[in-house]
Parts: C-alpha cells; sequence; structure tokens
C-alpha cells in the first residue's frame, strides 16, 4: 500500500511540477500541439550516436519556444516547414552536430550559427537566402555545407577559413562564378555548381587537389578549363549542358575517369549536350579509351 502511495505522490509532482513549468513559459500554440502536457524533453530520440528531435512537415511558422531548453540536442531537423526567420537562441544548442533547416523560406541566417563550434553538416537548401553570415566561418568543425535551391550570387569571403569542409553544394543559385573563397578549401572532395549562371571556370579550380566530384552541369560554360585536368582525384567530372566546343588535349591525365557517363548518377567524364566540334562527337560515342587516345595523339603532333 505504502508503495502504491509513494508512487501516486510522484506522479502528482512530475504533473504539479509540468504545470508550474507551464505557466512560467510563454507558449506558442506550437508548443501547446507538441507537448499536450508532456515534459519537453520526452520527445528527444536518445540514439546511440546522438540525441536527435525531429520537426519535419509540421507547418510551422516559427519555431517552439521549449526548443531552446534542450542542450542536450546533437541532430535538429526542421525541414519543410514555412519558417521565415531562424532565432538568434539557436546558438544556446552548443551540442548540434547536424541542422537540417531544408525547405523553409529562410532569407537569412543569424550570426549566432557561430557558436556551433560541434556542427559537422549544415543543410539550408530549398530556401530563399540572398547571403550567408560571414560569422558562419567560425564553425571549423563543418564538413558538409549544402546551400543549393537558395538566391545566392557570392559568398562571404571569411568561409576560406572553414578548412575541414569536404562537401559543398552551390547548385540553383544565382552565381556567376565560383566564389573565390571556394578555391581555399583544401579538403574539398565534392563540389556541385550545377545550374548556375557559370560562363567560365577560373584557373584556380587546380587548387582543389582532393576534389573526386565537380559538377558544373546546366551553366554557360565556354570553355573546358586546361586546369581541371591537373585535378588528378576527380572521378567523377560533370559539364553536361552547357556550351563546349573543344577539349583539352590534356584530358587523357585524368587517369581516375573510368569512361564516358550517360547516368547522372555514374563516375565518368559527363559531357552531354554541348556543341562540340567535330570529331569529338563521335568519339565520344567510341568511349573514353578512344577519346583519350586522339586527344594524346593530337598533343603530340
Amino acid at each position: 500500500m505504502g508503495a502504491k502511495q509513494s508512487s501516486s505522490d510522484t506522479k502528482d509532482k512530475d504533473l504539479r511540477g509540468m504545470l508550474l513549468l507551464r505557466r512560467r513559459q510563454k507558449f506558442s500554440r506550437w508548443d501547446d500541439a507538441l507537448l499536450s502536457g508532456r515534459d519537453p524533453r520526452s520527445l528527444l530520440k536518445r540514439g546511440m550516436c546522438h540525441v536527435s528531435f525531429s520537426l519535419v512537415t509540421k507547418g510551422m511558422t516559427d519555431v517552439p519556444d521549449f526548443l531552446w531548453g534542450l542542450s542536450e540536442v546533437q541532430k535538429l531537423n526542421l525541414s519543410h516547414n514555412q519558417l521565415r526567420v531562424l532565432p538568434s537562441e539557436v546558438g544556446r544548442l552548443t551540442r548540434i552536430v547536424v541542422l537540417n533547416l531544408c525547405g523553409n523560406r529562410l532569407q537569412s541566417l543569424p550570426r549566432e550559427l557561430s557558436l556551433l563550434q560541434s556542427m559537422k553538416v549544415l543543410f539550408v537548401n530549398m530556401n530563399c537566402l540572398r547571403e550567408v553570415p560571414a560569422e558562419l566561418s567560425a564553425c571549423k568543425s563543418l564538413e558538409v555545407l549544402s546551400l543549393s535551391h537558395n538566391c545566392l550570387s557570392q559568398l562571404p569571403a571569411s568561409l576560406a577559413d572553414l578548412s575541414c569542409l569536404k562537401k559543398l553544394n552551390l547548385s540553383n543559385n544565382c552565381f556567376a562564378h565560383i566564389p573565390i573563397c571556394v578555391f581555399s578549401l583544401k579538403e574539398l572532395d565534392f563540389l556541385h555548381v550545377g545550374s548556375n549562371r557559370l560562363e567560365n571556370i577560373a584557373e584556380s579550380i587546380q587548387c582543389l587537389a582532393s576534389l573526386q566530384i565537380f559538377i558544373a552541369e546546366n551553366n554557360n560554360i565556354h570553355c573546358f578549363p586546361r586546369s581541371l585536368c591537373l585535378l588528378s582525384s576527380l572521378e567523377l567530372l560533370n559539364l553536361n549542358n552547357n556550351d563546349i566546343q573543344t577539349l583539352p588535349d590534356e584530358l587523357y591525365l585524368l587517369c581516375r575517369l573510368s569512361r564516358i557517363a550517360w547516368n547522372p548518377m555514374d563516375k565518368g567524364l559527363h559531357i552531354s549536350y554541348n556543341p562540340l566540334a567535330k570529331p569529338l562527337p563521335e568519339l565520344v560515342e567510341g568511349g573514353l579509351e578512344i577519346l583519350f587516345s586522339y586527344l594524346k595523339d593530337k598533343k603530340h603532333t
């Protein structure tokens, strides 16, 4: 009897504590809808590697206030909502490793992202960004940054300090050239700049010696730069749908390209839908080995 009474008392105390917590805080309609009388920490998912919290496709126009008190969160997913602003309070979640904000209506990001020193992955694709805060460069642990499908035309020079960045997606934006800061990211192994407004690729691309995948499809690039041929680690090079007429004789130096690729997911050289001058179209149809052989002979004659 005593044990049952004790259990009942404990439950009553928990309920009273929760009600007191709710009276002390100003809860938005999202808080009320999501909590329904529960302790906010009951919404956390504790996996083997990370403590995660997900509010995907909730139709939210603002972030629930209780979230900023969940300091344990390491993976936060707020994707596919209607968020127009990410509050500066996000800087309180200093343990975040993965932050997913894709598919919202964000036009800017708070400077307080610089406080997320543990963050390794940031997805802000499919938003309305017109700029990226220079303070993002303080996130020294960042390895993956996706800014695709926004309205960006430039990046702050300070992003050159993201020395651990390995994967950068800038596709489907308004870039007229690859931002200069990108060429300082020596650890990059993946760079996607497809579907922008590029007319050329700067010779500085050769600085990205670790690059394995480079995608620049659906632009208006007129010239295949010889400097690309110095990126000996390239395994996938996609220049489909551009305005390229000739190929550099040194193309055969890209020895890790295994084939002429037709499927977007395949590794190799993607060079379809370009106005290649004769006899290049026939050589491309014949395969990479024939194309390389022709270019090598041409170079030495």
